[in-house]
């Protein structure tokens, strides 16, 4: 048995070695999509090293199947010991991953040469698939009655999610939605609807409830003192995992309270962030846990999630330990929605934001524009409802909550704004569209969601995804009750160039098979790589020569154009050649379609 490491925690900067980590990364994650190529992979670990540091004090090392320390303990403790050893340290292997890795103790504080030799010696053996940093992931929200009048987020016509008209076909019934967070404080408006979950907190200074891991997935509160968890300023409890989770499963016509967006869906609590935060080693036995895999230790889940929502995150790009999670787990048929993040940046630097097989979630305000704080970006696959309460607090995201500024007290509810907030709006329709058609697979939920989303009301520089979900839409798609096919997609994917300040491109599809006129609602999703999109006019081209105006030109520096455009096209015939027109109408920039597509 490992001695008790002091009180007094050593933390070592996940800035300090990220580079050296991922320079690894591009070839030891095999499950990775072809498009993460070595370019990527260097443009990762620049961006990983600026990105905002996230304590650590462990590495989390992946062996290939072959290894013997892949299977054995014993044999993962030597190597570790082997490899101290040669980089004149101490590690000591704590316990195994539900993904099968091996969790490092890096010992007494170690300089960042030290840590570099350490990595080294890892990297450097054949057997070993990746070494990333167990890193500190925190809540993303900012912390702010009870009455469905005030859930503008579902209902409202600007930037509502149009809840209320998916709730005709499903309410969310058999399916469960991990929350991966902070734990549940009992709220009688959630009562009903929490199953079992589990306490993932191995670090007892991390849990604060004290002992470790534990099937109690209580949240004791998640407060802090003045210049600890490395603010200036302490904080008083979150009560973070119950507020995402009233938003994903509140109880519904119970005369009270709000009204959840899955509310006949059950929710199982799986704590993870305590004091200060949260480590991946245990979100990612969490998300293995969760999804239906065995982690060592643990009794087996039984209420396994279809969904999971993790309103959580750190600084730098996913690592191969998490993605190894995130890909088991939609192996299994559950669907990962997370937040993107809350720092107004670019999401391909947080994680696990920028993790592939997931949703990732942007906030929008009131008026469907990206919120101040939330991040953007390519990886950003759809926007919700966030929140944004600097000038009315009404403006925020309602749903419950407790009264306790330490330890629990009595159930309240209260505004929070984050993308946070945002992420349990997709984890509900995801659980909308699970209900509605049980076979749905996870890539089949993210295309019915993305595909079936509308045009922002608002602006989002730097890229909001495919738009803001629409639950009515989406639920109607998968369950075929809005009269068509369920959503036949024609797509092109030749590459046309647009040149600069010049006369108009257009990218033809052809759509045959279809009988009478287009819909009402028809879908047009636009890939186009550019240089400044401010400069491009974009217009949807009927068989029949008439012009939908999608984008005018404007003042908007931002890069590329990627997003799903909804025209009401149902006065054109649905067969024939339909066009994608471009043209850049000012001078110093170029660039591409990649591709569009039309669905029906």
């Amino acid at each position: 048995m490992r001695t008790p490491r002091s009180a007094r925690r050593t933390l070592i900067s996940v800035t300090a070695i990220s580079a050296t980590l991922l320079a690894g990364t591009a070839t030891s994650v095999a499950a990775a999509p072809a498009e993460k190529t070595k370019a990527a992979a260097a443009e990762q670990a620049t961006a990983a090293a600026s990105a905002v540091a996230a304590p650590a004090e462990r590495l989390i090392v992946g062996y290939k199947s072959g290894a013997s320390e892949a299977r054995s303990n014993k044999a993962a403790g030597e190597d570790a010991e082997a490899k101290g050893k040669d980089a004149g340290e101490n590690l000591d292997f704590q316990r195994r991953l539900g993904t099968g890795a091996a969790l490092v103790d890096l010992g007494k504080k170690l300089s960042k040469a030290a840590v570099a030799d350490v990595v080294a010696e890892y990297q450097a053996d054949p057997q070993v698939a990746y070494v990333v940093p167990d890193r500190l992931n925190k809540p993303l929200a900012d912390p702010n009655d009870t009455e469905y009048s005030k859930q503008w987020d579902l209902f409202e016509t600007t930037a509502g999610m149009r809840v209320p008209g998916a709730w005709d076909t499903t309410t969310g019934s058999g399916v469960t939605v991990a929350v991966i967070d902070t734990g549940y404080v009992a709220h009688s408006d959630l009562a009903a609807n929490i199953v079992g979950g589990y306490d993932f907190i191995a670090d007892p200074a991390v849990a604060v409830d004290g002992n470790g891991r534990d099937s109690n997935p209580a949240d004791p509160g998640d407060w802090y003192a003045d210049g600890e968890c490395g603010q200036p300023e302490g904080s008083t409890s979150s009560w973070h995992g119950t507020h995402v989770a009233g938003t994903v499963a509140a109880a519904t016509n119970n005369g009270k309270g709000i009204a959840g967006i899955a509310y006949n869906a059950k929710i199982s609590p799986v704590r993870v962030l305590g004091k200060c935060g949260g480590y991946d080693s245990d979100i990612i036995d969490a998300i293995t846990w969760a999804s239906g895999g065995t982690v060592s230790g643990v009794p087996a889940n039984t209420n396994v999630a279809k969904v999971i929502n993790m309103s959580l995150g750190g600084g730098g790009a996913c690592t191969s330990a998490t993605q190894t999670a995130i890909n088991n787990a939609v192996n299994r048929g559950t669907t990962v929605v997370v937040a993107a993040g809350n720092s107004n940046a670019n999401a391909a630097n947080f994680s696990p934001a920028s993790c592939n097989n997931v949703i990732s979630v942007a906030a929008l305000n009131r008026a469907g524009s990206r919120t101040y704080y939330s991040n953007f970006g390519s990886t950003v696959d759809i926007a919700a409802p966030g929140g944004e309460t600097r000038t009315t607090t009404a403006n925020g995201i309602l749903s419950t909550l407790n009264s306790g500024a330490q330890g629990p007290s009595s159930e309240s509810y209260n505004y929070y704004q984050g993308t946070s907030m945002a992420a349990p709006h997709i984890a509900g329709l995801a659980a909308l569209a699970k209900s509605a058609k049980s076979s749905l697979t996870p890539a089949q939920i993210e295309s019915a969601i993305k595909t079936n989303s509308r045009a922002l009301p608002g602006t989002c520089s730097g890229g909001c995804g495919a738009g803001l979900a629409d639950a009515a839409k989406t639920v109607q798609a998968v369950s075929g009750s809005d009269g068509s096919t369920g959503g036949t997609t024609f797509t092109s994917t030749s590459a046309v160039s647009i040149p600069d300040n010049a006369a108009a491109v257009e990218s033809p599809i052809a759509v045959t098979g279809r009988t009478g006129n287009a819909p009402s609602a028809l879908q047009v999703g636009v890939d186009i790589t550019h240089t400044y999109r401010g400069d491009l006019v974009i217009d949807l081209i009927a068989p029949d020569g008439t012009a939908y105006r999608l984008k005018s030109s404007g003042s908007d520096s931002a890069d590329d154009v990627k997003t799903t455009y909804t025209v009401n096209a149902s006065s054109e015939t649905a067969n024939g050649t339909w066009k994608l027109r471009v043209q850049d109408v000012a001078s110093a920039d170029t660039g591409r379609i990649n591709s569009w597509k039309l669905t029906f």
